[in-house]
């Protein structure tokens, strides 16, 4: 038996980062689908996560644990795709530490990916993100904090990830309002900033600045305890500020707000101004236009202005007339017989 813990170990602290050179918002995600694997399998095999042998972690394991997401923890094919591609490149490292697990390494590789629907990008309204950013009070040090975010986080169109990971020195308010985004592939991009967003970032910047209040984090985000803004800690934030928000706006009630729902929207509500997908493209820092091309299939604007170009084809006018032999079967008493009839049956 082979104890997995120094392999995943090199596997995150070596391979990923030095080796492969590997984002860390990369690492962070394959690190996080191996915590959920660990713990689906020391939860069946009755074993400590520290004490899984690498020899237990074999094809049924997996697929029964690929299940799990789905149906247990509610998440959709991508989700179960990305934990599954984590699982494989493991596999792929393994497969010249162990070779005598070659059999069981080549079984979970050939685990396919699920085809996954073809949805259509949902997104809010103006209504809905105004409620939403006028939710925290800017009385406070927290709503000016969550106001800042959430308007950067929309202004931006960032992932969650960016928008923690924004530093104070990416920061720029001269010449000309910028911020510096390190995004996903290790893509940086520069994007202006409205004067609202501006003047929302500047509110927050002089209180977390106060001498009463000193933080040496980097990042322009801290929470509570002076620490970093964490993802999961923004998504509670956000999500808090939605229920305030859908006393306001009861729409909201009907839809399941995520950061990236704010990105999507930051999306649509551009391809709907500049009518340019390039554009688009170029604010979400895509690295190809197909990736973006799904926000056309959501922008009913488009579809209209097809609708507007195209001239409809003619229909033959004209109006029904019943004839004489159906006027008489829609009596009332013909179905009455028919259904005695049908009783008696």
């Amino acid at each position: 038996m082979t104890p997995i813990a120094p392999h995943i170990t090199a596997f995150l602290q070596q391979r990923l980062p030095i080796e492969r050179g590997a984002s860390v918002h990369t690492c962070d995600s394959y690190a996080y689908a191996f915590k959920l694997l660990f713990e689906y399998a020391g939860t069946c095999l009755k074993v400590a996560p520290s004490a899984l042998q690498f020899e237990q972690i074999d094809a049924p394991l997996v697929l029964r644990f690929l299940n799990h997401l789905e149906n247990g923890r509610g998440n959709r094919q991508t989700s179960r795709n990305t934990r599954l591609a984590a699982i494989k490149s493991f596999m792929h490292f393994m497969e010249y530490r162990t070779p005598r697990a070659l059999n069981q390494i080549r079984q979970v590789i050939a685990i396919p990916m699920k085809k996954a629907d073809t949805r259509l990008v949902r997104h809010l309204t103006l209504a809905e993100l105004q409620s939403i950013l006028r939710a925290p009070d800017p009385t406070t040090r927290d709503g000016i904090r969550d106001r800042a975010m959430i308007h950067l986080c929309f202004a931006a169109a960032l992932r969650v990830s960016e928008l923690v990971g924004v530093r104070l020195d990416d920061v720029t308010f001269q010449p000309s309002p910028s911020v510096l985004i390190r995004g996903k592939g290790r893509r940086e991009r520069c994007l202006p900033l409205w004067k609202e967003t501006v003047k929302a970032l500047r509110a927050w910047l002089a209180l977390r600045r106060l001498p009463e209040q000193p933080t040496l984090t980097p990042e322009l985000f801290t929470n509570a305890r002076g620490a970093a803004m964490s993802r999961s800690g923004f998504e509670y934030i956000l999500c808090k500020h939605v229920q305030t928000a859908t006393r306001v706006c009861p729409s909201l009630s009907k839809k399941r707000v995520s950061p990236h729902l704010l990105r999507h929207t930051s999306a649509l509500f551009t391809l709907q101004a500049t009518r340019d997908l390039r554009k688009v493209s170029l604010w979400l820092g895509h690295s190809s236009l197909q990736t973006t091309e799904i926000y056309t299939r959501a922008d009913q604007s488009i579809k209209l202005e097809i609708l507007e170009s195209a001239v409809a084809p003619k229909l033959r006018s004209g109006r029904f007339r019943a004839s004489d032999k159906l006027i008489p079967s829609l009596r009332p008493h013909n179905f009455m017989r028919s259904r005695t009839s049908g009783n008696c049956l």
